[in-house]
């Protein structure tokens, strides 16, 4: 199915809060895979679906370590861990200087993702520029989605991120708005980046939502799909969804309009406490 490769070249602008928000609502189904070079956080940051705490010894480290000989679609769910409420997920490094022993693994790594019948996959590629072997993960994908915030600082950068992005994946440009002035945040860096750039495909939004966040970890009551955050996350999603390919027999989601806060809840699968969690995902192979 599709590669969907987050990434952000300034600051913390929240890809992988956005990478769990899109996959807790993707249209299909979907893998998150933690794919910073960096290192990730998701998991000392959400629960395994028995409550506890993921295995930081499995996920892309382990996939690595089984790979050297080559890397099959069919290895990937072998390294999988599944969240509470069935989003599964390849967690990522630790810390950066695992990376350095990995630099062979991200272009066969983003081969194996579009190439994987059963799933989407979300990879979030962390902050662009500290270590430029993403970006053959990143050459594979069918779509890269940069994001960003509506100030100067960060939209100037964007700019310069955009042209130094790899020929071929078609682009996108997602503004983590202020819910106060999100439509004219999002259509003013619409008109900075078109006007720069004739290869951005589009230009959406995600709702700035600090409690939505810190419900999407379980830190937070009340329900997460009426959060800004899951409302705005799921015109997203059906809008990206729609521009990678869908496997035989998958419906694709009709195209989303330009996203804005809807006025009004919507429906979300529960948790055992009451708060809304990622539906089941499709069983891992050879469980």
């Amino acid at each position: 199915m599709g590669l969907i490769a987050l990434a952000a070249d300034k600051g913390a602008p929240g890809v992988t809060t956005a990478a769990t928000a899109l996959g807790a609502v993707w249209p299909r189904p979907v893998l998150v895979a933690e794919c910073d070079p960096a290192g990730g956080d998701l998991v000392y940051r959400l629960p395994g679906e028995d409550g506890r705490m993921l295995d930081p010894d499995r996920g892309l480290l382990s996939l690595g370590a089984t790979a050297r000989r080559g890397l099959h679609p069919e290895q990937i769910f072998a390294h999988t861990q599944r969240l509470v409420g069935g989003l599964d997920v390849l967690t990522g490094l630790t810390h950066a200087e695992q990376a350095t022993g990995l630099a062979w693994l991200w272009g066969p790594l983003g081969r194996a993702f579009a190439a994987l019948p059963q799933a989407d996959v979300l990879a979030d590629c962390g902050r662009l520029g500290g270590h430029p072997q993403i970006n053959d993960l990143i050459a594979e994908a069918d779509l890269v989605v940069l994001f960003t915030r509506a100030s100067l600082d960060h939209v100037a950068h964007l700019r310069e991120r955009l042209a130094l992005l790899p020929r071929g994946p078609e682009r996108g440009v997602v503004v983590i708005a202020d819910p106060r002035s999100y439509r004219p945040s999002i259509d003013e860096v619409r008109r900075i980046v078109t006007a720069a750039s004739d290869r951005v495909a589009f230009v959406g939004g995600l709702a700035h939502d600090p409690k939505g966040a810190e419900l999407l970890r379980g830190q937070w009551g009340g329900r997460l799909d009426r959060s800004l955050l899951i409302r705005t996350a799921r015109e997203l999603a059906g809008r990206l969804a729609a521009r990678v390919p869908a496997a035989p027999g998958t419906a694709a989601p009709a195209g989303a309009a330009e996203p804005a806060p809807p006025a009004g809840p919507q429906t979300a699968r529960p948790a055992a406490d009451g708060a809304a969690v990622p539906r089941p995902r499709p069983a891992r192979e050879g469980r």
